[in-house]
């Protein structure tokens, strides 16, 4: 069934149908815009609000963010700024996928429409025309047989008048020969016209006029199936972002599963501890006995009683200062000092080992850097043509006088952790440690210190046993690299290779120009990076 052969004398209903569709597209597209700029509007709440409560850079807020419960909370902000953006991305694909897509439809629907409702109104037109013509033929052909009929009657009648001439008679018959012939012809004329009119009225309501309402017809299917898709895209949309929304609220629940009461603890014992022994027993002071007034010297730190830890009050013991007391910074604050003396003992020993630490990270990165440049010097003599040796002895200085200076600001850090009471347990190094961490220096001890200040012996000793660990234990390759090039590799630390020979990767490029490969066979040494294509495991 379709809307030509059962709804032929519809027109108007068919156009107000169609018109009706039409609105009804335009009023998603506008609820869909709304629903778009609801999404918008709470993303940028949403953003505005984890702004608000984000740390800013060096606060205090940000120093806190060490305690678990502290980083639970940042972890959230940072999942529902994700979250935020997931809802961006749902307005976003709405506006594209639904919004514009159906203007751009309906825009189609609204021009087609007006052609085939323009064709209908133009067939309309010529079948009023024609049935005009019809009509006038049909009047002409009445009035011009009514005169044929009077010019016969009154040629009979002047025939039969005995006082007419024959002349007259003549006339009269003439007059009505013409006019009944005149009236033949509109006759044949109206005949004419009347099928005219009838082969078209049947061409409009059997061809014309059905095939214009199913292209209507057509158009209105095709508006619902669009139509249809958009209802489905407004769920799919949402649908797309699901799991990643979803792995933001895992985050939220991981974050809160993170949070660790007794780690938090010891995370403010580990910050805030002073390392200073409790006070000892105040001893009697026998003024009776004329004993001069003398302080406890049981306490082995800086205070000597309780009022000099918990306050200045001495009419009250006072954990805690008055919030109304004010204190300027050059008062209430001791001069930092280069050695950390300002600190109590325990947060000393600990930025002097922190501060050891970084030392020895740069310290083993000039290292690295030495080894490669001789490394490259070598092999510039061995193979002038891939480099002038010359070129590399200001850099070698260079860092050969980095070196010395670590090696000297190590040595002092070292002697203040010494001083600061880090003997034994509180300085620790092992070689171990140090190729274990990527060569980088960890931990620390008085017997390295004593090789940096002046025993070069057992300076070699402590990297021989490096040397040593290094042979034992075989790094793990981190990739594969297939040879564009054949290498000599003539020179020491140095490998030779084939054209399309695959070696394993053991240590990347550091910016020297040169990798760390080894062979199936266990064969280990260095070769140009530019030699290689290297592919590493994503």
């Amino acid at each position: 069934m379709d809307w030509g052969s059962e709804l032929w004398d519809q027109y108007d209903t068919i156009e107000k149908h169609t018109q009706s569709g039409l609105d009804l597209v335009e009023k998603y597209v506008k609820f869909v815009k709304e629903r778009t700029e609801i999404e918008q509007n709470y993303a940028k709440q949403l953003r505005n609000m984890t702004k608000k409560y984000l740390p800013k850079r060096g606060s205090k807020e940000e120093q806190e963010c060490r305690f678990t419960n502290h980083q639970a909370f940042q972890d959230i902000l940072n999942e529902m700024n994700d979250y935020a953006g997931q809802r961006e991305v749902i307005a976003e694909n709405m506006m594209i996928k639904i919004c514009l897509e159906l203007t751009k439809h309906l825009q189609e629907l609204k021009q087609e429409r007006k052609t085939h409702l323009s064709e209908a109104k133009k067939a309309q037109q010529s079948l009023e025309c024609s049935f005009k013509q019809m009509e006038n033929s049909k009047k002409r052909f009445e009035r011009e047989w009514r005169e044929a009929e009077r010019a016969a009657q009154n040629a009979e009648k002047t025939d039969q008048d005995i006082n007419a001439t024959k002349a007259d008679v003549e006339k009269a018959k003439q007059v009505a020969h013409m006019r009944a012939h005149t009236a033949e012809e509109c006759k044949n004329e109206y005949a004419s016209q009347l099928q005219k009119y009838n082969k078209e009225q049947n061409q409009f309501y059997y061809s014309q006029i059905p095939q214009i309402f199913n292209k209507l017809q057509d158009l209105d299917e095709r508006r619902i199936r669009c139509l249809a898709e958009g209802y489905s895209m407004f769920a799919e949309t949402e649908k797309q972002v699901m799991p990643i929304i979803g792995k933001c609220l895992e985050g939220i629940t991981k974050a809160a599963t993170n949070t660790d009461q007794k780690s938090d603890s010891l995370a403010v014992i580990e910050q805030h501890k002073s390392g200073f022994d409790r006070p000892g027993d105040v001893e009697f002071e026998d003024y009776s006995q004329g004993i001069n007034r003398t302080s406890s010297d049981s306490s082995l730190s800086t205070p000597k009683g309780p009022l000099d830890l918990l306050g200045k009050n001495k009419n009250k013991l006072r954990l805690f200062g008055k919030k109304n007391k004010v204190y300027t910074p050059e008062k209430s604050l001791p001069a930092i000092t280069e050695d950390f003396a300002h600190l109590p003992p325990e947060q000393r020993r600990k930025k002097l080992q922190q501060k050891m630490d970084e030392i020895g990270k740069e310290l083993q990165k000039e290292q690295d850097q030495s080894e490669a440049l001789v490394k490259m010097k070598d092999v510039y003599e061995k193979n002038p043509q891939m480099g002038n040796p010359e070129s590399l002895a200001p850099q070698i200085t260079q860092t050969a006088q980095n070196m010395e200076r670590l090696r000297g600001e190590l040595a002092k850090y070292e002697s203040w952790l010494v001083e600061a009471g880090g003997r034994g347990d509180n300085i620790r190094y092992s070689t171990h440690s140090l190729n274990n961490n990527n060569g980088a220096y960890n931990k620390y001890s008085t017997d390295n210190a004593n090789c940096e200040a002046g025993d070069p012996d057992s300076s070699q000793a402590i990297y021989a046993e490096f040397d040593e660990f290094d042979e034992d234990e075989m790094d793990v390759p981190i990739g594969q690299c297939t040879a564009l090039y054949s290498f000599p590799g003539s020179s020491e630390g140095t490998i030779s290779m084939q054209e399309g020979e695959v070696l394993s990767v053991v240590e990347e490029d550091k910016g020297d120009g040169w990798t760390r490969v080894r062979r199936p066979n266990g064969d280990e040494g260095y070769i140009p990076t530019s030699y290689v294509k290297i592919t590493l495991p994503k």
